[in-house]
């Protein structure tokens, strides 16, 4: 009998969705394919859950704070906490991804080889969240 799962999503909890989305969209490449409502918030006009798209990745991210309730500076503890978190995106070209990536701005080590053969580099994002691209096997 086949599975009926077709995949797993993480949703990742962001202080700022203006400069995640920033970040995931902007630099990245990922696309918006759905959110929440828009709303206006003290800090801004944005929607507070996106799920985003880049190839087979998906990617959803949900702001950590209701509208009005961010604090004006991220917790530090919490972006401490984040570290922990990785997420591996394959790639099938992995020297595209990183001089893609480096064209928008973003300053990255070149990939390296792993103890355990395939290559690979990753970046924080804004939350302190690592991602990891690798090639793939």
């Amino acid at each position: 009998m086949s599975s009926p799962l077709t995949g797993v999503t993480p949703l990742f909890q962001v202080f700022d969705m203006v400069r995640s989305l920033d970040f995931y969209a902007g630099k990245l490449g990922f696309e918006v394919v759905a959110a929440s409502p828009e709303v206006d918030t003290p800090e801004g006009r944005f929607s507070h859950w996106m799920l985003l798209r880049s190839g087979g990745v998906d990617l959803m991210l949900n702001t950590a704070y209701d509208s009005g309730e961010r604090p004006p500076l991220p917790d530090a503890d919490r972006l401490k906490a984040h570290a922990d978190t990785s997420l591996f995106i394959g790639c099938r070209d992995i020297d595209a991804v990183y001089v893609a990536l480096t064209q928008v701005g973003l300053d990255v080590e070149p990939p390296a080889r792993t103890a355990y053969g395939l290559r690979r580099f990753d970046i924080r994002d804004p939350d302190n969240f690592e991602i990891v691209f690798q090639e793939l096997p």
